[in-house]
């Protein structure tokens, strides 16, 4: 088992940035192969792995279905099986042919870790506090901010002012211009209209303000008040995405190519191999294919 600590490292740096990132676990192994069960390494957005799962033939396949994982969110196990390029898919799996491997085969379980959602509350009052406790229950990070002082971050996934008329107006005024997916303030209709009509906003920035903020349960009480607000907001991410900005951005994902010795679908970034032929790049599952290729690319000329 190749727990090492680059990839404890890594991974605690990624969690720190907020970067999603995936967890690929070497869960199965046919010999011969050069993992062995337990081996892992972690793949950031941008397809860099830092660890080892196997040659860098699995390793092409492995990087390839990350990014596919950080995309739909869901968990998948690969498995690396000799013969023909192909691939099969089934629910929560997907078999990959490799013809460069050299008999062996592995099973690596991918695992798409992503930051919960940071949500900013404005205020202290009992219905911040009790959106403070619920939302940490619910699975998101909380945070709780003086209006006056907040400044946006590109990872807020959400704005909740509960202030009672403390520092409500630059919040919101910020986090209309940031372009916040979610913003609730907490008010009665009356005074939520006046708050949002005071603001120093174009007016279509306006209507994103949600007052009275939340769904309407009929409580009362700071809970019951704080519940019909997350729940709203858990409603928008499911049913618009409003919301899911979870993580701090990074360069566009890189895209794929096509190995044009075997044929296998590489990541088209470092570290693939590659070579540049006349102004086009070209990419490797690895350096055999790529070798393969630069000693007679005429006859690689139709792929």
């Amino acid at each position: 088992m190749t727990a090492i600590p680059a990839v404890t490292t890594r991974q605690r740096e990624l969690e720190e940035q907020r970067q999603a990132f995936v967890r690929a676990t070497v869960v199965r192994t046919q010999h011969p192969t050069s993992a062995r069960a337990g081996d892992v390494a972690v793949v950031d957005a941008l397809g860099t792995m830092t660890g080892f799962v196997g040659g860098t033939c699995v390793e092409a396949s492995v990087r390839e279905f990350s990014l596919h994982a950080l995309e739909t969110g869901e968990p998948v196990l690969l498995q690396v099986r000799p013969g023909d390029v192909g691939r099969t898919e089934s629910e929560g799996a997907v078999e990959v042919h490799n013809p460069c491997l050299s008999g062996g085969s592995i099973d690596v379980f991918l695992e798409p870790i992503v930051p919960a959602a940071h949500v900013v509350v404005v205020g202290g009052s009992p219905v911040a506090q009790a959106l403070a406790r619920l939302g940490a229950d619910a699975g998101f990070e909380m945070e709780l901010v003086d209006g006056e002082s907040w400044e946006p971050s590109e990872t807020d996934a959400a704005l909740i002012v509960a202030s009672h008329g403390r520092g409500e107006e630059p919040a919101l005024e910020r986090a209309l211009t940031a372009g916040i997916p979610y913003i609730g303030l907490v008010a009665s209709g009356k005074r939520g209209a006046a708050v949002v009509a005071s603001l120093n906003v174009p007016d279509e920035l306006r209507q994103r303000v949600h007052t009275p903020a939340g769904l309407r349960l009929g409580g009362t009480a700071p809970a019951e008040i704080a519940l019909g607000v997350l729940a709203q907001l858990v409603q928008m991410r499911a049913t618009t995405g409003a919301g899911e900005s979870t993580s701090a951005p990074a360069s566009a994902s890189p895209t794929t190519a096509t190995d044009p010795v075997c044929h296998m679908t590489v990541v088209a970034a470092d570290p693939t191999p590659h070579a540049d032929i006349d102004d086009q790049t070209v990419w490797f599952c690895s350096d055999g294919c790529k070798s393969a290729f630069l000693s007679d690319p005429s006859a690689y000329a139709a792929a």
